[in-house]
């Protein structure tokens, strides 16, 4: 997922990607809370631009993830929309003072700022596969919820409420 520099005007143009199983497999790191399987391919369309120097981007990843509900255990499918906008300066012989924020703008071309909306910039290619995790990562939910009416499992016997009163 690539946004060349040097052919961005002042006029948006539009971009689109597809990131597939294969991707999500090889980015997301795999842990026991974060969603494994990738159900759908995430779909990245924005537009980008330039004004001056900055680099302007906005759009939005729209993906289909599986997720276990934190109430009832069930697994459920998850609709994951979430926009982003995104400006970034050149970072000219500017250094990040974090390590990683450094090792980001060699190997990606950009480092986000403290908020994800702002960031600098480097060359003449920049790599929005970092971009699109945080903003996966911030879309997830703290507690999945397969319906918000989930009435989950009875504390004392474990036996799933969804399926009617356990006789507790």
């Amino acid at each position: 997922m690539k946004i060349l520099v040097d052919r961005l005007t002042a006029t948006p143009a539009p971009f689109h990607f597809e990131a597939g199983a294969s991707w999500w497999q090889q980015h997301m790191p795999q842990h026991a809370e974060l969603p494994g399987e990738l159900l759908a391919p995430f779909r990245i369309d924005g537009r980008a631009h330039v004004l001056g120097d900055d680099v302007y981007l906005e759009g939005e990843v729209e993906g289909l993830l599986e997720l276990e509900c934190s109430r009832c255990l069930a697994r459920y499918r998850h609709r994951l929309r979430e926009p982003f906008r995104l400006v970034l300066e050149p970072a000219g012989q500017r250094t990040p003072a974090d390590p990683e924020a450094k090792a980001a703008l060699d190997r990606d071309g950009l480092c986000l700022g403290d908020e994800l909306e702002t960031g600098w910039y480097r060359g003449q290619e920049i790599v929005l596969d970092a971009v699109c995790l945080e903003v996966i990562a911030l879309a997830l939910p703290v507690k999945p919820l397969c319906s918000e009416d989930c009435v989950g499992l009875c504390p004392q016997c474990g036996a799933d409420l969804r399926q009617g009163a356990c006789g507790c």
